[in-house]
């Protein structure tokens, strides 16, 4: 793929922009910080910017000849509560809080990418930077169109991307099609404490907690078709205080996963059975809390296939890849639901010089999505800039220039 050159001239400042982001994560609208540093380096590049959209977010226009046509290019910002375990020079500065998925690379990528749309690209158009707070708690895409983003800055098109940290720099994927819609759960059983020696005085929620957590699993199982994918994931449970009590309550907490809200809404309905009738038998009480809905990415095929081509053509077909499916959730999906668009993936992992990306005091175990020793490789944010720029340009084709009479 042939680089941009002034983006070669600029990597290693974007590289200390990017990990200078990486030391001070920001959790959901709470990007202060990071949102004060986008809009000043847009600003900087005579970008037309607006700070507070959405709460935390930043939009950033460029607008180039007389063409009405438009197209929003979209990167998140927030990290998540994820207690860093690397020591390198730029790990996390604050504690609990890491950007373990790479969002402060595709912030850094795109106003690389900005950079050159300001200064050199040749488009005939409008481009809107959107800069999303909150993708992490699904949040920040619906607060940014409540915010009225696509009736200040209206568009035709919009385009986001994730790093993918199993396909090597250079490399790029998209998908056809629909995503995974999810949600969190908060499962609360009430009981009564009572003695550890002494059970029978009590009524104890653990043990109707942990008959739950297995039978969540047979929802997908046995009340699901086998093609319809899904996932129930508990991923936090807690009781007690101390050894020789038992706990007065047990909350159990996770995500449901799967594709089309039809089946989302069948297992949220089973779930609930579930505990109604669990909690009953053991004869506790209990009820389920709902929180953090986000659609499923519903990628347009037209657009999906404009940006297919566009990759084939810079990258090579052998380089191209269509993605499985992924029940990761992605709060884009809002924004797919009033715009035509598609969401993609550029490599994140080792290949074309970037095999060393894993520098000197990079934690145990994988460099994976939501890892505590996760890092963006910074060798993709030429390749990803390069990308959005020849985006835009095919996108926003500059017409003959106008000659004057």
């Amino acid at each position: 793929m042939q680089i941009i050159e002034s983006l070669r001239t600029h990597a290693e400042e974007n590289i200390r922009l990017r990990r200078d982001i990486h030391a001070h994560p920001e959790l959901g609208f709470e990007e202060h910080r990071t949102a004060d540093i986008v809009a000043r380096r847009l600003e900087s590049w005579g970008v037309e910017v607006h700070r507070g959209v959405g709460g935390t977010g930043v939009v950033g226009v460029i607008r180039k000849g007389r063409s009405q046509r438009g197209v929003a290019l979209r990167a998140d910002m927030d990290a998540l509560p994820v207690q860093e375990l690397n020591r390198f020079a730029h790990a996390s500065q604050s504690a609990g809080r890491m950007h373990a998925c790479g969002h402060d690379g595709h912030t850094t990528t795109l106003l690389s990418a900005a950079r050159v749309l300001a200064e050199e690209a040749q488009f005939d158009g409008q481009v809107v930077l959107v800069f999303q707070p909150a993708e992490e708690t699904s949040g920040g895409a619906r607060a940014m169109i409540r915010d009225g983003l696509f009736e200040r800055f209206p568009v035709d098109a919009i385009f986001g991307f994730h790093n993918m940290v199993n396909l090597p720099i250079g490399h790029f994927a998209f998908r056809f099609g629909t995503g995974a819609a999810l949600t969190n759960f908060k499962v609360t059983v009430e009981g009564r404490s009572a003695h550890a020696a002494m059970p029978h005085l009590g009524l104890d929620p653990v043990p109707a907690a942990c008959q739950m957590v297995q039978a969540f699993q047979t929802v997908i199982t046995r009340n699901m078709r086998p093609v319809d994918p899904g996932v129930i994931s508990v991923t936090m449970i807690h009781a007690g205080e101390t050894t020789n009590v038992l706990p007065s309550s047990c909350v159990l907490q996770g995500t449901v996963r799967c594709v089309g809200d039809d089946v989302l809404d069948r297992v949220k309905q089973r779930m609930a059975v579930i505990v109604q009738n669990t909690t009953a038998a053991f004869e506790l009480s209990g009820s389920v809390e709902w929180s953090g809905y986000c659609p499923s990415v519903d990628n347009h095929a037209e657009e999906t296939e404009f940006v297919r081509r566009l990759m084939t053509d810079l990258a090579g077909p052998e380089n191209v890849h269509l993605r499985e499916l992924s029940l990761g959730g992605e709060d884009f999906g809002y924004y797919l639901k009033l715009k035509p668009g598609s969401y993609f993936w550029i490599g994140n992992g080792a290949g074309q010089g970037a095999e060393d990306h894993r520098l000197e005091g990079h934690g145990p175990g994988p460099c994976t999505l939501h890892s505590a020793s996760y890092d963006f490789n910074d060798a993709l944010i030429p390749v990803g800039a390069t990308f959005w720029v020849r985006l835009v340009e095919r996108w926003l084709p500059a017409g003959e220039p106008i000659r004057a009479d």
